[in-house]
């Protein structure tokens, strides 16, 4: 396994990579008390350990749905007939590789799993319903909550130690 010492300055430009990842090298290395050249490296490694999944732009759901339409935003709990590893494994799997999960969780106790799910409207989302959960026989029960607001959504980790 890789070497994870990361110091101050490392949780420094991860704290600041999360809340604004498109700033320059310069910007992020002023706003981080480095020099361009030890900031560019430190990112490279906080990459290539891992720390640094990817960088991807926040979308405004109220936004995007006034271009496309309304979205439809779903919070659902499944719970499995057998909860074998391999049950598990194998709907997480099928889960995944949906698009319209946008998170998935393996929880415990309670249901086995909680999505969040965001489809089109309410057909989209009765589809993805038959296609993922009525047509697996291991699936015992469907909770869903449907979101009429979205009060917070936070994607950032806390950087204390």
């Amino acid at each position: 396994m890789k070497d994870l010492n990361i110091d101050e300055a490392d949780l420094r430009l991860l704290d600041l990579l999360q809340n604004d990842a498109s700033r320059s090298n310069q910007a992020l290395a002023e706003a981080a008390f480095l020099s361009p050249a030890t900031c560019l490296r430190r990112v490279r490694r906080l990459r290539q350990l891992g720390l640094i999944e990817r960088e991807v732009a926040i979308l405004s759901p109220e936004r995007l749905a006034q271009a496309l339409g309304h979205g439809l935003t779903a919070l659902v709990e499944l719970t499995l007939e057998r909860q074998g590893v391999e049950y598990l494994d194998a709907l997480e799997q099928r889960l995944v590789a949906e698009p319209a999960v946008q998170q998935c969780y393996r929880v415990s106790p309670g249901p086995d799993f909680v999505l969040v799910v965001h489809v089109t409207d309410m057909p989209a989302y009765l589809g993805l319903s038959r296609r993922l959960f009525t047509a697996d026989l291991n699936v015992r029960n469907v909770k869903t909550y449907f979101s009429t607001k979205r009060g917070k959504f936070e994607p950032r980790l806390p950087m204390s130690r």
